[in-house]
């Protein structure tokens, strides 16, 4: 949809909408491929997998930006991992080499891929509800970036 049209602003409505009476909404966005969405369940059994002590490893000063056991808190059956800018590909290929000291590719190249994807459709979405307000672009003076992107998995009788 092209911006500045009657149907580009009426879905900007709908989204903003959504964002204020439910808090979310659900995207179709086929620029993800299944092959990398298949993929990154796949990597996200084999980062669960990762022995504890290496996921400890994976630790920042912000809460719930590092690496969240199973906890009472939060369930018995959650596990979290932060992982910082996503788009960066050292990023990325410093938190695999923290969990697979070996190095893992594969995961590096499909979290950078999806990471990266994700934060195009972020910077749409911000850009749909900055134009549902009406406001200019510019006029908010942001430097967005997608600065955490959070990996979790919720593990049920051993399946994600």
């Amino acid at each position: 949809m092209e911006r500045g049209t009657n149907g580009w602003y009426r879905l900007c409505k709908k989204v903003r909408e959504a964002c204020e009476i439910f808090g979310c909404f659900e995207v179709v966005y086929d620029t993800i491929s299944t092959k990398v969405r298949e993929e990154m369940f796949r990597l996200m059994k084999e980062l669960v997998e990762v022995p504890v002590e290496r996921k400890q490893k994976n630790t920042s000063p912000l809460p719930y930006h590092g690496w969240v056991g199973p906890c009472a808190q939060v369930s018995l059956l959650y596990e979290g991992f932060g992982l910082g800018h996503v788009s960066n590909y050292d990023s990325v290929k410093n938190f695999a080499q923290l969990m697979w000291p070996e190095g893992h590719p594969r995961f590096c190249d499909t979290i950078h891929t999806m990471g990266t994807q994700l934060e195009v459709l972020n910077k749409l979405i911000l850009l749909m509800i900055i134009d549902s307000y009406g406001l200019a672009e510019d006029s908010l003076k942001i430097n967005y970036t997608t600065s955490d992107w959070k990996l979790r998995s919720k593990m049920v009788n051993g399946s994600s």
